[in-house]
């Protein structure tokens, strides 16, 4: 794709607004490590009940700002951000361990015990999203450029859902096999959980389109920037 060089001025802003995507990317995936444990039910308009965990709340969003900056910023800046996500999960996990293995007062609102068993699972959980992070994404990557050149840069609709709904269901199936197999979550809901997270997150695939054709709408006027045109971002 045909990149488009900016003045300083817009570089800067430009760059600015891809450490914000990469923000809200980083702490998106962070947070969904953190609270997976949690799981709810939502009953969605009487037509299915899901029951999923509350880590898979902000997952979609990282998803949702892969495609922006692949869109807007291009392949290369969009992997970087996936690399960056990694490392950030894999310091969290430090950060964990390192506060569960310092004893709490006899006076902490939260004890020991509590905090272990809302964080004692997060280093099977770090492991098995970051397995399933790094297909799904690089994945999601590679078919939404891949359907970029096929499209000439046009139809975003079709390259966002086909690149999403393939890399969740890798994410989703990816998941509930590590955590099944580290004896988290019982063989016997796996088929359910994976029905329940690819239906969920394809739904909410199909709900952020509008979202990601106003967010290139918007970088595209501001860059000058031509139908599939990337920002020339070598910083």
């Amino acid at each position: 794709m045909d990149e488009t060089s900016l003045n300083p001025i817009d570089k800067r802003v430009a760059f600015r607004i891809y450490l914000i995507l990469g923000a809200l990317f980083i702490s998106s995936l962070v947070a969904s490590n953190l609270i997976f444990q949690k799981f709810f039910s939502w009953d969605f308009l009487g037509i299915y009940t899901f029951e999923i965990s509350v880590g898979i709340l902000p997952y979609p969003i990282t998803f949702l700002i892969t495609d922006i900056i692949s869109e807007v910023f291009g392949k290369r800046k969009a992997n970087q951000i996936v690399t960056a996500g990694i490392f950030a999960s894999f310091f969290s996990l430090l950060i964990v361990y390192a506060s569960a293995s310092v004893p709490a007062t006899s006076w902490s609102p939260i004890n020991d015990e509590i905090f272990n068993k809302v964080f004692g699972a997060t280093a099977i959980a770090v492991f098995a999203s970051m397995m399933a992070y790094l297909f799904a994404q690089y994945i999601d990557i590679q078919i939404f450029h891949f359907w970029k050149r096929v499209t000439k840069g046009k139809h975003l609709w079709l390259r966002n859902n086909f690149s999403t709904f393939s890399s969740q269901f890798i994410d989703t199936f990816t998941v509930l096999l590590l955590l099944c197999s580290g004896g988290i979550i019982e063989w016997e809901r796996f088929g359910v959980l994976l029905l329940n997270g690819f239906l969920f997150k394809v739904l909410v695939a199909a709900l952020d389109t509008p979202i990601l054709y106003v967010a290139v709408y918007a970088l595209r006027k501001r860059f000058k920037l031509k139908q599939g045109g990337e920002l020339a971002l070598d910083v």
